[in-house]
């Protein structure tokens, strides 16, 4: 599809494992590390599609969870509060939040 950049985790992986594992051995793909990094570019256009095929590493998503929590009890009040578990009708569901159904799905408010 043209004006459309996928964006993995790690390629190998992926390549296995991931959404893209059905595309060819020469689908191009940008790993998120050279994003962070400043070594490859992020959207070029604003009407460019970006794709995040994210397998998931647990050890990575815990430890960005624990920057991510750690920032926040350092920056208490400074930042908006998001939440970012939604309660679903349907667990099975998991884009029905995000499609903006109204009484389909409630955030579950923090304490």
């Amino acid at each position: 599809m043209a004006g459309l950049r996928v964006f993995v985790e790690y390629e190998p992986q992926s390549r296995i494992e991931g959404e893209i594992q059905q595309m060819p051995s020469d689908f191009p793909v940008t790993e998120f590390a050279d994003l962070a990094r400043g070594t490859a570019p992020g959207r070029t256009d604003p009407g460019e599609i970006t794709v995040f095929d994210s397998v998931g590493f647990a050890l990575e998503d815990y430890s960005a969870l624990r920057f991510l929590h750690s920032l926040l009890k350092e920056e208490r009040g400074a930042a908006r509060q998001i939440d970012l578990v939604p309660e679903l009708d349907n667990p099975k569901d998991l884009f029905g939040g995000t499609l903006g159904l109204g009484a389909r799905s409630r955030i579950r408010k923090s304490a």
